[in-house]
């Protein structure tokens, strides 16, 4: 399918930084899962770089003319992952809730660092959106109605998105006659604050960080305050719905809670949910449950995207 990044380098990457938990975000390193909802097609996006990058489309097996939209980016540290989304996790469980509701929800492959350094990353996902609203009457997208979602370093940049509306700040990414803004974001634990002091009990995003942006996280570095969704945050953004594992020592928890508090500050919605005992990628973390566990969390994102988008409800 398109542009496939081999498996075992994207393993062998994880297991030289032991960050086991990262599989759960990037997808995991064994068999293919199993079949997600839908019609499913997949598109050529952009060229950036001279790489051919893709996005998969799952529609409803209902015909639909226009249909609310979801955008899912993964996660993998910037450096790995590609758009498969696992069983298990909370994206795979909103993607079957809500095709069957009849939206169109997309995944998406960006590319990947330290080959492609930042900003590729944010230009191919700007790209994307605007492919999606260039092509919405093919794709049966809704360009009024599309929402995004990340996790980890995806939901770093699903933040992103949503706090640069339709500006061009890292470079056009393609397409620059459509515009890259979205209604509503969830960002599952992702970094907001690149250049906060809490970083420095994190090893793993640091060497994440050096590979990605050429500078480790927790600096001033203008680079990493650039590339911070908390830099953008102004009055007028779309809701935002934040769940963060509690005991996440990759992602520190206090990112979340910085990023909420900006929010509310510049009068917008944000909703935060702290997930008790569950560590990066929401993994059991302690004897306790995860709590809210998953099955919770999917209907949370269900709720508040359909809330949202109520007229299409």
């Amino acid at each position: 399918m398109g542009h496939v990044r081999t498996i075992t380098g994207r393993c062998t990457l994880i297991a030289l930084i032991t960050l086991a938990a990262l599989t759960a975000v990037a997808g995991g390193c064994g068999s293919p899962p199993a079949e997600l909802a839908g019609i499913s097609h997949w598109y050529t996006y952009c060229h950036n770089g001279g790489i051919h990058e893709t996005l998969d489309v799952y529609e409803p097996t209902t015909p639909v003319a226009s249909a609310p939209t979801l955008v899912d980016i993964h996660g993998g540290g910037w450096v790995s992952g590609n758009s498969s989304i696992k069983p298990g996790t909370v994206d795979w469980d909103v993607e079957q809730d809500l095709v069957a509701k009849g939206w169109v929800f997309v995944s998406v492959n960006y590319r990947l660092a330290p080959s492609q350094p930042w900003p590729a990353q944010i230009q191919d996902v700007t790209c994307a959106l605007r492919y999606l609203r260039g092509n919405a009457g093919s794709l049966h997208v809704d360009r009024a109605h599309i929402a995004v979602i990340g996790a980890s370093a995806g939901g770093h940049l699903a933040s992103l998105l949503g706090l640069m509306g339709n500006r061009s700040i890292f470079g056009e990414g393609g397409l620059p006659d459509q515009s890259s803004a979205v209604q509503a974001v969830v960002d599952e634990y992702g970094p907001a604050d690149l250049t906060s002091p809490d970083w420095s009990s994190s090893r793993v995003m640091s060497v994440l960080s050096k590979e990605t942006f050429g500078v480790s996280v927790g600096q001033a570095s203008p680079t990493l305050a650039a590339a911070s969704p908390v830099t953008y945050v102004h009055p007028g953004a779309p809701p935002f719905l934040i769940i963060q594992g509690a005991d996440d020592d990759i992602v520190p928890p206090s990112q979340s809670q910085e990023l909420a508090d900006l929010l509310h500050r510049a009068g917008d919605r944000a909703t935060l949910i702290m997930v008790r005992n569950a560590g990066h990628g929401l993994i059991q973390s302690g004897s306790g449950p995860v709590t809210p566990d998953v099955t919770t969390l999917a209907a949370d994102v269900d709720n508040f995207l359909t809330r949202q988008f109520s007229t299409k409800g």
